[in-house]
């Protein structure tokens, strides 16, 4: 386990360390001391390495991860592990806005509440919230899996593609052409997959599944009052 002290070290100096050992693949334990709230740390990771943050991060922590393994041991701002291709993000305590925005792979695990536009436009990425989520989550979202254990904010999935949507708890609205849809046995076996990744303590038969009733994939003047 190699410390890095970002009372010492500069966070430049931090994500250059990091990165270099992801591009030699050397799939070594980095710990990153005294944070101190700051943005884009461990950002741009290519390569099996894994790092925990002793702290809170600011926006963009863990931005554009591929097959890294980032835990951060406290909550994370805007952003957090925004474009995400694949590996795995554990945030212990609670995630700002966009958390997981345009992600594309891997699995971002949230083990408190996550804000406003969690998943907005994600594309393949699997999320796992394990308290609420805000307003306007999984926004235009194309692919993957959004999963929450509480309760989820107005509008969401408004404007929704092929991603799939869990929820536990209760739905305050849903977005336009969100629609609750039918449990079916290959559902319950992927969520049970999900929370099995995330350590979440819930079954699969809590949920409601949520998707695109499909009606705004191509304008449709009878439609025109759900744009």
């Amino acid at each position: 386990m190699t410390v890095l002290d970002m009372a010492q070290v500069s966070l430049r100096e931090v994500n250059e360390t990091l990165q270099g050992a992801a591009r030699a693949q050397a799939n070594a334990a980095y710990e990153i001391v005294n944070p101190r709230g700051s943005h884009a740390v461990a950002v741009g990771l290519d390569g099996p390495l894994s790092v925990t943050v002793k702290g809170s991060t600011g926006y963009y922590c863990a931005g554009m991860n591929k097959d890294a393994a980032v835990t951060v041991e406290g909550s994370a701002g805007p952003g957090v592990a925004e474009n995400m291709m694949s590996g795995t993000v554990t945030i212990e305590g609670d995630a700002s806005q966009y958390a997981g925005a345009t992600g594309r792979g891997g699995l971002l695990n949230i083990k408190g509440n996550a804000s406003s536009r969690c998943g907005i436009s994600m594309k393949g990425i699997d999320i796992v919230v394990h308290g609420n989520i805000g307003h306007m989550s999984a926004f235009m979202a194309q692919k993957g899996n959004l999963v929450v254990l509480g309760d989820a904010g107005d509008a969401l999935g408004d404007s929704l593609y092929e991603a799939q949507i869990f929820v536990r708890g209760t739905v305050k609205s849903l977005g336009a052409d969100c629609v609750e849809k039918k449990m079916k046995p290959k559902h319950l076996e992927l969520l049970a997959g999900l929370l099995e990744r995330a350590g979440a303590d819930a079954k699969p038969e809590e949920f409601k599944r949520y998707g695109s009733a499909r009606k705004l994939y191509n304008f449709n003047i009878d439609h025109s009052d759900a744009y």
